[in-house]
Parts: structure tokens; sequence; C-alpha cells
């Protein structure tokens, strides 16, 4: 009986030293994260910055909103621009949450704050950066930026998963889907 009771000590002695560890090692991860995408478009930087600075046409874009075509989104504040807020509730897959336009430069820039609250709470910074591209005035760049910093459950999750790829890949899809929206409009017969 006493073999047993010291093996179950020392088990649990290990078991707190374990934790402990790795509460430490989670602790000691990187808080800030930056997912960055970018794409050329052959279109000019009016006629996409027009796709951006409206939250109403990110449903044309936004891989997100084809995950659950039930969600329940409400738009707020001026139709586009600066102020410009929209709130979504869905599935697991796309969550509940805000997301407003906070800085707006015509043709250049459009930043939002998103805010999460399922599945799972935080606060990030969305940039979209447009700029011309090479000498011909149709060609535009166009980065999609994301910036966060996690509190000591996102870095845990962080571990296991890789928000560079989970977020990186949506960004590319919708730059993807932003680039030929942008490039059917921009070749439309009497343009």
């Amino acid at each position: 009986m006493r073999t047993l009771k010291k093996w179950l000590l020392r088990c649990f002695v290990a078991a707190v030293f374990l934790v402990a560890g790795l509460a430490a090692w989670i602790a000691l991860q990187p808080a800030g994260y930056a997912v960055e995408r970018s794409i050329s478009i052959s279109a000019d930087p009016e006629a996409i910055f027009a796709q951006v600075e409206n939250l109403k046409a990110w449903d044309n874009w936004n891989p997100w909103s084809k995950l659950d075509p039930a969600a329940r989104v409400t738009f707020s504040g001026p139709p586009s621009g600066k102020g410009a807020s929209m709130a979504w509730s869905g599935n697991a897959e796309v969550g509940e949450g805000t997301m407003t336009i906070t800085e707006c430069q015509p043709a250049s820039l459009v930043e939002l704050e998103q805010v999460f609250v399922k599945p799972m709470a935080g606060k990030a910074l969305i940039k979209v950066m447009l700029a011309p591209e090479g000498s011909n005035p149709q060609n535009t760049h166009v980065t999609m930026r994301l910036e966060g910093s996690n509190d000591f459950m996102g870095k845990a999750v962080c571990l296991v998963m890789n928000m560079d790829e989970m977020i990186g890949g949506a960004f590319a899809k919708g730059l993807g889907n932003l680039k030929e929206l942008s490039e059917a409009k921009n070749h439309r017969p009497g343009k």
C-alpha cells in the first residue's frame, strides 16, 4: 500500500511539473501576430476601392460570407467609408462579431477593427492597402493584412493551429475573388 501511495505521489508531482512547464512555454510564446497576402489586379484602384470601402459589397468577394449563407448580418452607420459597420452571427465556421471601418483613404487604404465574440473572443485590425503597380494605372497591387495580439488562451490555440495558414488561405481566396470581380467589371463592354 505504501508503495502505491509513493507511486501516486510521484505521478501527481510529475503531472504538476508538466502542467507548469506547458503553461510557462505557452506564456513565453509571442503575443502579437500578423497575416498578410497580396495580389495584382488589372483594374484601377478606384474600382477596387469601391468594393472594399462598402461592407455590403464584401459579400461579393469575402469567402467567409459563403461559409454560412444563413448568417444574420446587420449594417449600421454610413453606407460606406469611415464609421460603416456590420455585425454578424452565424454557424461555428463564421462565429459572431462586428467589423467597423476606422480609417478610409480614397483608392489607397481601408482599415477595419474586427471584434469577435464567438467562437473565441478577440480583437484584430484589418488593413486593405491599394497601390498602383508599375507604370500602367490599370494595375493595382492589393494587400490584405490582419494584425492582433493573443491572450494566454489564444497563444495556446496557436500552438496547435497555424494562424497564417488558416487566415492566410482565406485572405488569398478573398483577394482572388476580388480580382475576378474587379477585372470582370473593368473589362465590361463600354468601360
